[in-house]
């Protein structure tokens, strides 16, 4: 039996707190983006997932998830949280190996590895302050700022889903 990608639940429109405290909103949005991009992979089967649909790039759907989850795990866990967890995909010998070796093979796997990285990182952020600080390359950077970030590097990807699920089956804006 071939392994098809789960249905994912995501309000139709965006979050709905648009007065609350701003960690909430944050986390609405965080939630919402990753929700997003979980619907996009949703029906398709493995091979469907590692297709590279729009050539000459190197993005598949499923390479999505593996960056995401990566990207997650390196700023919230690794670079804020200064757990010492290895990256998932990443080498610094070829980094794009989330997106290059991202096949068939290894998409179940991969799923319940990225949902396993967002409860780690839900976790790492539990508590966390939007003014707290660390350093990262010789920079000061803000949780506000990280978080900001995560869901402009969720925003900027579920573009690219949009047009990579279009060309597989032909589903728009889901």
């Amino acid at each position: 039996m071939t392994w098809i990608a789960p249905d994912v639940e995501r309000s139709e429109h965006y979050p709905e707190r648009r007065n609350e405290p701003e960690p909430a909103m944050l986390r609405d949005w965080l939630d919402w983006h990753r929700a997003t991009l979980l619907r996009k992979c949703a029906g398709l089967d493995a091979a469907q997932l590692a297709t590279r649909a729009v050539p000459p790039s190197n993005l598949s759907l499923l390479g999505l998830v593996r960056h995401m989850s990566d990207t997650e795990r390196g700023w919230v866990r690794q670079a804020f949280r200064g757990e010492q967890v290895p990256d998932l995909y990443y080498r610094s010998d070829a980094p794009d190996t989330d997106f290059e070796e991202a096949g068939a093979a290894g998409a179940e796997e991969d799923f319940d590895r990225y949902r396993a990285e967002c409860r780690a990182v839900d976790a790492a952020l539990a508590g966390a302050e939007l003014d707290e600080t660390f350093i990262l390359r010789e920079r000061t950077i803000s949780v506000r700022w990280m978080w900001q970030h995560l869901v402009e590097e969720y925003a900027r990807h579920n573009g690219h889903a949009d047009l990579i699920r279009q060309v597989i089956d032909g589903s728009a804006g889901l």
